[in-house]
């Protein structure tokens, strides 16, 4: 089965694509430098040449052969002269790159028309109104050539952003006869590191794109060299066999100048001999000399012959020495060209193995992100998991909240009624509380004053004020668990400092009874009024996380509570 590599439709439509992206290639570089340089472009400016090498190849593509008498010739001049019979306005130029005088060849005069196109800014229209005209262009070009093909249309389209550049060349001293167009891929081949994202996969194909037209041009070129190697090795031989039949030409014309000059000496002798001898020998000899003259008509006739056969082979000698050395200047460039080319093909494998290396590493790079996105995902799904059982428990403790705040809605309905009863009976208990300490208090003045009046009779008044001390006390525990009771069904907020209370009215420890001058406290538990000696405790309690100060039967209460109380 045969290789669709080596198909010439596969052949062709390949150097199609490739000449179609390097005209891509030049056109977007020649724009932009244009646009970035800022001025009007002159014949010596690279991406300006590079253009009209690459327009040539383009042009060149699918040219039919014409057989000259030097072989076979292919031009492009002749299918851009059908321009002016598709579009007036090409007329002028068309007569003007006639009038040069320093073209000489049609290759010259093709490469002058593209210059004055692209300076008149109608190179876009020029070479749509060509395409348009496939009848025309079949006489020139092959079928599956790229002016018959739709990548020739597409570049007539691309041809358009040209206008917006000026261009100005000076073409009578330039010499576009002998110019060689090899196209410099070094200006169009980039780096991979400017390659990120989707950019770096089109440069690696744009570049490997580019390898391929390399490899297609330079075998194309071998096959070229090896054709002008076989037309040098022809020439060669019709060299060797023309001098061969000069050298004949030479030996018989010396032959025959000596045979003229034997026959010129018989001539003279028997003129010679006619005078002296008698009459009657003049007949015989006028006829050998009429023979002899005869003779030397053909033979002078003859040699005429060899000398315009001569000259001929003379002027054929110098017009192949000509052509062998127009054909070894040409081998020389474009061994020159080969050169160049597998300079670039060398460079552009090291680009090729440089970014296999970059790929690879970006492979291995992409592995590990991989692997690093696997671990994040596990993670991302445990996070994912404790969120939902963080969730769960935070429903579970909303509901719980509603639940206690139910209870306490409940519990505050229930005990709400008794809570106020209580409070009114310890306001009740708290009013004759005061009413006894104010009677206690009018009783201790009296008795002092008994005693200050009858001191005869203080021993025996000792022991009943001793009673009513204990009566005292014993009224103020009674007070004192109601009041406990209220504010352990009712906390109240801490609101008050540490500090001594200060109160317009004279105030009593509830524990001693104590009413001098020192200063009293109120107890952040049960919010009773003490002084200094029955207050000197200190406890954390559940309103506050500092501690503060506690009356000692709280403090003991506490005490036992913190004690009995679960960890």
């Amino acid at each position: 089965m045969r290789d669709d590599t080596e198909d010439p439709n596969y052949l062709m439509a390949n150097e199609r694509m490739n000449l179609m992206n390097m005209a891509k290639l030049s056109i977007k570089g020649l724009i932009e430098s244009a646009l970035n340089l800022g001025r009007t472009l002159d014949s010596d400016y690279a991406p300006l040449q590079q253009f009209f090498v690459v327009m040539e190849h383009c042009l060149k593509h699918g040219l039919k052969a014409k057989k000259t008498f030097l072989g076979q010739n292919k031009s492009f001049w002749g299918p851009l002269e059908l321009v002016e019979k598709l579009v007036p306005e090409a007329t002028e130029i068309t007569a003007s790159v006639k009038d040069l005088p320093g073209l000489k060849t049609p290759v010259g005069r093709g490469r002058a028309w593209l210059r004055l196109a692209l300076m008149q800014k109608k190179l876009s229209e020029y070479m749509k109104a060509l395409i348009n005209k496939k009848e025309l262009l079949s006489e020139f070009y092959e079928p599956n050539a790229l002016m018959m093909e739709e990548e020739g249309a597409i570049i007539a389209g691309l041809l358009v952003g040209l206008n917006v550049i000026d261009a100005n060349f000076c073409m009578k001293g330039e010499d576009l006869d002998s110019q060689v167009g090899v196209i410099d891929f070094s200006m169009y081949l980039k780096d991979g590191n400017s390659s990120k994202g989707s950019e770096g996969d089109g440069q690696i194909t744009a570049i490997l794109d580019q390898k391929n037209y390399v490899e297609e041009l330079n075998r194309h070129l071998n096959a070229t060299v090896n054709n002008l190697q076989a037309k040098v090795d022809a020439l060669e031989k019709s060299n060797t066999k023309l001098t061969e039949e000069l050298a004949v030409a030479n030996n018989r014309i010396i032959t025959l100048q000596e045979e003229m000059e034997r026959v010129k000496e018989e001539s003279s002798y028997i003129l010679e001999s006619n005078r002296k001898g008698p009459k009657q020998d003049r007949t015989s000899e006028g006829q050998a000399l009429s023979e002899a003259r005869k003779h030397l008509k053909e033979e002078t006739q003859l040699r005429l012959d060899v000398e315009k056969e001569l000259e001929i082979q003379i002027s054929m000698r110098q017009e192949m020495e000509l052509a062998m050395k127009m054909l070894e200047k040409d081998v020389c460039e474009k061994q020159d060209a080969l050169v160049s080319l597998r300079q670039q093909l060398d460079d552009l494998r090291a680009l090729k193995h440089e970014l296999a290396f970059k790929l690879q590493s970006s492979d291995l790079g992409v592995k590990q992100k991989s692997e690093l996105n696997s671990r994040l995902e596990e993670k991302t799904n445990q996070m994912a998991a404790t969120i939902k059982q963080l969730e769960q428990r935070l429903r579970q403790a909303e509901r719980s909240r509603q639940s206690a705040e139910l209870d306490n809605r409940l519990f505050k309905q229930d005990f709400g009624d008794k809570i106020n009863s209580l409070q009114l009976e310890v306001e009740e208990l708290t009013r004759q509380r005061n009413q006894l300490e104010l009677e206690l208090k009018q009783e201790r003045e009296r008795k002092l004053q008994n005693n200050r009046s009858i001191p005869g009779k203080g021993s025996q008044k000792a022991e009943p004020k001793t009673d009513g001390k204990h009566k005292i006390q014993e009224e103020n525990v009674k007070l004192k668990k109601p009041l406990e009771e209220s504010h352990r069904l009712q906390p109240h907020p801490v609101d008050e400092q540490d500090q001594p209370l200060l109160s317009q009215q004279p105030q009593m420890c509830q524990l001693c009874r104590e009413d001098g001058g020192l200063p009293k406290y109120v107890c952040k538990n049960c919010r009773g009024i003490f002084c200094n000696a029955c207050s000197t405790n200190e406890l954390p309690l559940p309103s506050s996380i500092k501690p503060e100060r506690v009356c000692n039967p709280c403090h003991k209460h506490l005490m036992k509570q913190y004690s009995t109380s679960p960890l």
